[in-house]
């Protein structure tokens, strides 16, 4: 693959909701990728950001925020079958627009399953059902009834996204690295049961983001390199985590939620709040934050392995994010306000000189220690290949792009999660755009060095407990 290939044609009408850096960023790869034209794209966008953009382009835009009440009447004219709704849009519910692209015979894709505005932090719903856990859910109770139906695609971006093929391919390295053989498992139960044999305890979706720009954060501004909105409803949701078979004791502020699949359990605080310990090869151990998202439930959920009803084997899972450094001053800054948002907020793009943004998922426990397999992406190098990129936005935007071939490709498969996509054509469509992608073992443990200046409470006969991961 090339930076040149045509994947594939497309001769429907696509409609992208939200234009934001996402938005932007994914446009110049579709013309460049899929055999389309500017008549077919219109942009659908609650704000005029990004209008010169798709004026550069020549791509129909309009001004509209789709509300409860509008969305049918704005989208009906625009979308019917063998169309495609690439929806990157925050406030509007995924859900809602899933639902009417099936009733209509519509592709569809996400990057994270939305709620309508307050559905992240309407204090009259329980933390439980403000959760990315109660979204998927929902979100999952329609897959049935979809079966067959017109592909959607949910959460297939960076993370989550492409992390989720991330972790196949790093499972079949431990394989082949640790003597254990095994052809590419061909579904759930069989992906599930190599994780087992090799004993990956938890995986980490590990995140370092380097990159400065030559402005630095002013007092009253959120600065990020994505989305912002994207960013804080995240932060402001409980933090989240699959919850692994091996774990011993929920933490004192965990949860479990009172239905679904119980992959999963939350903490009573959000997720901008609660930090962990991580490892990334570049950047050695650092705290991320535990911010919530979907793959942390999906993951968990999918490699889970049962025996008469009973769970014998599933990883703890989640993301471990350390943002850009004026990012981590933004959420400081934020935190210290009670969680009301600055007046100014800057998306970081042009003016940003150096870093790299190191995006991979660890996997730990297994004979090998630990292992990262991920992308490193530098700004120089996002900027070389496709304009309206910096190197965090780049790694979402191939995954939304790989997902819209995939679902071309495989336009029956109804409603969809990342862990049942063919891996290996996404990663193929996606590699070119992730700069250097690496595969490192490491001897890493959340107990190295532990205790040097205080006593810690850690346990020291499984170093994989989440109490030695999470920073009190």
């Amino acid at each position: 693959m090339t930076l040149n290939t045509k994947h594939c044609d497309f001769a429907g009408r696509m409609v992208i909701v939200g234009f934001g850096s996402i938005g932007q960023g994914v446009l110049p790869l579709i013309f460049r990728h899929i055999g389309i034209t500017k008549e077919q794209i219109t942009i659908v966008t609650a704000e005029e950001r990004g209008h010169a953009e798709a004026d550069e382009y020549g791509v129909r835009f309009i001004n509209n925020a789709l509300t409860r009440d509008n969305y049918l009447d704005v989208l009906r004219p625009m979308l019917g079958k063998g169309d495609f709704l690439v929806n990157l849009s925050v406030d509007v519910s995924s859900i809602a627009l899933f639902e009417f692209c099936n009733e209509v015979g519509a592709l569809y894709i996400d990057t994270c399953i939305e709620p309508w505005p307050g559905g992240y932090t309407d204090p009259s719903l329980s933390p439980s059902l403000r959760s990315n856990y109660a979204l998927r859910e929902s979100a999952l109770g329609h897959k049935e009834k979809y079966v067959g139906g017109p592909t959607a695609v949910l959460t297939h971006g960076a993370n989550p996204g492409l992390v989720s093929h991330f972790i196949k391919q790093a499972l079949l390295d431990i394989a082949r690295d640790t003597g254990v053989k095994t052809d590419v498992p061909k579904d759930r139960a069989g992906w599930a049961a190599l994780a087992k044999q090799l004993d990956v305890k938890v995986i980490h979706v590990a995140e370092r983001d380097t990159q400065v720009a030559n402005q630095p954060k002013k007092v009253g501004e959120f600065v990020n390199t994505w989305s912002i909105d994207g960013f804080v409803s995240e932060g402001c949701q409980p933090a989240e985590l699959g919850w692994g078979s091996h774990e011993k004791a929920l933490p004192p502020d965990g949860h479990r939620h009172e239905f679904g699949s119980d992959a999963a359990i939350y903490l009573l605080r959000p997720g901008a709040s609660t930090r962990v310990r991580t490892w990334t090869p570049l950047e050695g151990p650092f705290h991320g934050f535990l911010i919530t998202h979907s793959e942390a439930i999906s993951t968990a959920d999918y490699y889970t392995v049962k025996e008469g009803g009973t769970v014998t084997y599933r990883p703890t899972v989640h993301y471990a994010y350390h943002p850009c450094d004026d990012a981590v001053k933004s959420v400081h800054e934020f935190a210290g306000k009670n969680w009301n948002l600055q007046p100014s907020k800057r998306l970081m793009m042009d003016e940003i000189v150096s870093g790299t943004d190191e995006l991979g998922v660890l996997l730990m426990g297994h004979k090998k220690g630990v292992y990262w397999y991920g992308s490193r992406l530098s700004i120089g190098e996002a900027r070389e290949i496709i304009p309206y990129n910096n190197a965090t936005s780049l790694q979402v935007t191939v995954a939304v792009l790989a997902g819209i071939v995939w679902a071309l490709e495989n336009p029956t498969a109804g409603v969809v999660e990342p862990e049942e996509m063919d891996f290996q054509r996404v990663l193929e469509v996606c590699r070119p755009y992730l700069g250097e992608v690496v595969g490192a073992y490491g001897d890493w443990t959340p107990l190295e060095d532990r205790g040097r200046l205080f006593p810690e409470d850690v346990d020291t006969d499984c170093p994989w407990q989440f109490k030695n991961f999470r920073v009190v």
